[in-house]
């Protein structure tokens, strides 16, 4: 017979979701942070709809390859200042 559980026990377990919640966002916060930082990315100023624009543009790069498989995803030219396209070795990390 399954035991009821008190509304103090439930209580209980939605705040240690909601811990674990944070702490797997703060994780991905800092693992992001870490990719701009490295890539120099977090030097640059970039507007936040811009920053916004690139991650989806990532995102739909990748759920794209989930569909395909990670190899047939080719990675997308570079934005280079003046609004040219080139590879990752061709843009600058300057700003």
């Amino acid at each position: 017979m399954a035991s009821k559980s008190s509304i103090s026990d439930i209580e209980a377990q939605i705040e240690k979701l909601h811990e674990r919640r944070r702490k797997l966002i703060v994780k991905s916060a800092e693992r992001f942070a870490r990719a701009a930082t490295k890539s120099g990315l977090a030097e640059m100023e970039i507007a936040d709809e811009e920053v916004d624009r690139i991650f989806a543009e990532i995102a739909g790069r990748f759920c794209k390859g989930e569909k395909k498989g990670i190899a047939g995803a080719a990675a997308a030219p570079r934005r280079l200042p003046g609004g040219a396209t080139g590879t990752p070795a061709e843009a600058s990390h300057d700003g």
